[in-house]
């Protein structure tokens, strides 16, 4: 068995009906579950850290614990250890999803963490948190120019989903051409950009289930016919033809497996 990530592409609402955030807690089954945040993207993580442990507290999770893990000297106490394998909830906060991974990538509490979601956890993310979940992800690059092939830069992630490019903040701040172009660079990876309060819910690593505010877009490359991504000059226009694309919101499912809608 293996546990569920809601992927959140920002901004949730965490003030009037929080639509995301209670479906991170019900999706784990417990009517107080207990849950652990972990804000290393952050250059702040106490002051992010405390935010969202308040507002799980006022959403009924029973204890809301913030793991403090500003760098690589990540302490090896049994306290951190022990408060993952009493929770049914880790969260990702935002911030920097490099930062992120240069701090747990290799780690111990990364080790635990990856067991535990072979577990059953639910593991959820936002922003940089969700940009990180899968294999390969995306650490930057100009949103305002078309598709081009020094638009964006790309790094391993986490690795908990795989497959998939994800990008976040996606309408809002206009990031289709960077996604286009980085799934241009290999058409095998399905893109997919989260709008802000709204989240992906993913089962199996292939079931996917759009909820909140606004939508999702699924960028498929594979039926990619001609593309001169090889052939360009760093800052020069790309020329892409056949690429699927799937617009999903609120209630839509996907099968990641198949790159099609599921309808039932």
């Amino acid at each position: 068995m293996s546990g569920k990530l809601v992927i959140i592409g920002g901004a949730e609402d965490q003030e009037r009906r929080c639509t995301i955030l209670k479906a991170v807690l019900s999706l784990s089954g417990e009517a107080n579950p207990r849950v652990v945040i972990i804000a290393a993207a952050s250059t702040d993580p106490v002051e992010i850290g405390e935010n969202y442990e308040q507002v799980f507290k006022d959403l009924g999770a029973e204890s809301v614990r913030l793991l403090k893990v500003p760098g690589r000297d990540i302490p090896r106490d049994d306290s951190a250890a022990a408060w993952l394998q009493e929770a049914a909830v880790v969260f990702l906060t935002g911030g920097d999803q490099l930062r992120l991974t240069s701090i747990l990538g290799g780690s111990r509490l990364f080790r635990l963490l990856k067991e535990r979601f072979k577990q059953g956890i639910i593991l959820a993310g936002t922003s940089a948190g969700a940009s990180a979940m899968s294999d390969t992800m995306i650490i930057g690059g100009n949103a305002k120019e078309p598709p081009q092939r020094g638009l964006i830069q790309m790094s391993p992630g986490l690795g908990f989903l795989h497959g998939v490019l994800l990008d976040q903040h996606f309408a809002q701040r206009g990031r289709f051409g960077r996604l286009l172009a980085a799934v241009a660079f290999n058409p095998s990876l399905l893109g997919i950009g989260i709008d802000e309060d709204t989240a992906i819910v993913v089962r199996e690593n292939r079931w996917l289930e759009v909820i909140g505010s606004f939508g999702i877009t699924i960028i498929d490359g594979s039926s990619l016919l001609h593309s001169n991504v090889s052939e360009t000059a760093p800052r020069e226009t790309l020329t892409l033809s056949h690429f699927k694309l799937h617009i999903l919101a609120q209630g839509a499912r996907f099968d990641l497996q198949e790159r099609a809608v599921a309808l039932h």
